[in-house]
């Protein structure tokens, strides 16, 4: 059974056709408007942006009498795709395609079943597997029961990372109200294709370049389910948001709009729209970023680009090595290269990444022996500098 898709159309009437198809999918139990809308605004220049409503969401209020699987699901988007391609005058054209969780999964699903009409996708906070079925099998015995508005407490924990609603309270409510607004059974149908969906022996598949952007505060698809797309693709790469949970479009729309642009345009993101903002902020504190910015000349700017896209943004998300791992062998580094207002940086920095006073310590100790005394014992005097303004000596 191929559901009915809505479509969103999220770019003004002049000079569609001029500008290539980016198609979005939303998470479930939200809608292309709530979820989708603060990124857009950055991508209409750029793209003829085109959002689509699952079954029971947002402006799709149709529910099949049948229950439907992800391809099928998939189906019905590429056909709503195919409609907007042939007002365009292109039908059966390619596309570049983003999604969200179930979206993300609707993505994956195009890219195996119709690998010729997606130019590249960007995959967010999803999987090739999502939950379990028993998990799934709950969910929709709690819909049916109760209806979704029994799901909203949950989801305000589960879709937000830390401090979120408190920062965006209008656009946290406008999501909520999209959960407890969709249709029971829609929703429930979406649940009972989520429990069947499994791609992960397929992934060798996908030849079509992939981006995989994981949220580090994700619980429901967490970043070791990213990392396995990426792993398994032939052409993937993978970004993790710091602080960002499962709903990314919404949460860290300028963060994703540049990344978005950079894999599908090839564009290199500006320093303050990139993941390595976010890390960077992240990792040295909002205070210290601002005046970084706050003193960039015309002479230093192509500079602090530079570090901040390669240095937070290309090492520092890596996941490889966890952050308390990455402060521990900076601060040898420093201590050996004698850089020592950096130094007082990072020593705070190791603190925010949740280093104990005790373990930066033993990194000086351990650096007495294989930097040189002289050089330890200037760091225990910038360390002890820091640790005492923090009031932790």
């Amino acid at each position: 059974m191929i559901p009915s898709i809505t479509a969103v159309r999220m770019t003004g009437a002049r000079h569609r056709a001029e500008l290539p198809l980016l198609v979005l999918g939303p998470s479930l139990g939200t809608s292309a408007a709530t979820l989708w809308t603060a990124c857009a605004e950055g991508l209409t220049d750029a793209f003829d942006v085109l959002a689509w409503d699952l079954p029971g969401h947002g402006h799709n209020r149709s529910v099949p009498e049948e229950p439907f699987t992800m391809a099928e699901l998939a189906a019905g988007v590429l056909r709503v795709v195919d409609d907007i391609l042939e007002q365009r005058g292109d039908l059966g054209g390619s596309f570049c395609y983003a999604g969200d969780s179930v979206g993300g999964a609707v993505g994956l699903q195009l890219l195996l079943d119709s690998p010729a009409r997606v130019d590249a996708a960007v995959l967010l906070c999803t999987g090739a597997q999502i939950g379990s079925p028993e998990s799934w099998a709950e969910r929709i015995g709690q819909v049916r029961a109760s209806g979704t508005p029994v799901l909203v407490g949950a989801s305000a924990e589960r879709w937000f990372g830390p401090g979120f609603l408190e920062r965006e309270p209008e656009r946290g409510a406008a999501l909520l109200h999209a959960l407890s607004d969709a249709v029971d059974e829609g929703y429930a149908q979406v649940c009972a294709a989520l429990a069947s969906y499994d791609v992960r022996g397929r992934l060798g598949e996908i030849a079509a370049p992939v981006l995989a952007i994981a949220g580090s505060a994700d619980v429901a698809t967490p970043p070791e389910r990213l990392r396995e797309i990426v792993d398994g693709v032939a052409d993937g790469r993978y970004v993790e948001l710091p602080g960002v949970a499962h709903l990314a479009p919404a949460e860290a729309p300028s963060a994703v709009v540049g990344l978005l642009r950079e894999h599908l345009l090839g564009e290199r993101p500006r320093g303050d729209d990139s993941a390595g903002m976010l890390v960077r902020r992240e990792v040295l504190g909002d205070a210290h970023v601002d005046r970084a910015i706050a003193g960039t000349t015309d002479f230093t700017r192509d500079f602090q680009e530079l570090i901040t896209a390669y240095a937070w943004g290309e090492i520092w998300t890596r996941p490889g090595l966890d952050r308390r791992s990455r402060s521990m062998i900076t601060l040898t580094a420093l201590i050996a290269r004698g850089h020592h207002e950096e130094l007082a940086m990072h020593v705070r920095a190791a603190l925010r990444n949740g280093l104990e006073v005790d373990e930066i310590k033993e990194v000086i100790l351990q650096s007495a022996v294989y930097c040189g005394v002289p050089d330890a014992n200037t760091a225990f005097r910038i360390a002890s500098g820091v640790l005492v303004e923090e009031g932790l000596l």
